[in-house]
């Protein structure tokens, strides 16, 4: 079976996975994995035109890692982990997504620089 993207996580999503109990990791890291093979919603949704959210529901208590994809020609399909969070309200927190795509311009930009 093909996956269907790659994942790069970054380094303020490593430090949030790392503050995780073990369980709760492997819960996620499971689901990551899970998302590369399968299309659904209950795994990887889309928040708005450029960011999406990895989902993770383990001890009733909701998880998201905020993403973005990066299409290059030289490389497959990736997706970049930027962040997550312990969800407490029914709605996505607004600001959690503008640091989501804040740290995708920034990403993008150091890109491009080190392409030049």
């Amino acid at each position: 079976m093909k996956r269907n993207f790659d994942i790069e996580i970054l380094p303020d999503a490593v430090d949030f996975l790392d503050n995780l109990d073990d369980k709760t990791r492997e819960k996620i890291y499971y689901n990551l994995k899970k998302a590369q093979f399968v299309n659904d919603n209950e795994l990887f949704k889309k928040l708005n035109d450029f960011i999406w959210e990895f989902r993770t529901l383990y001890n009733r208590k909701a998880y998201r890692l905020f993403s973005f994809w990066d299409k290059t020609e030289d490389k497959e399909t990736l997706v970049v982990a930027t962040h997550g969070i312990l969800k407490k309200t029914q709605k996505t927190p607004s600001k959690e997504i503008k640091k989501a795509e804040e740290i995708r311009k920034q990403f993008l930009e150091n890109k491009s620089k080190n392409r030049k």
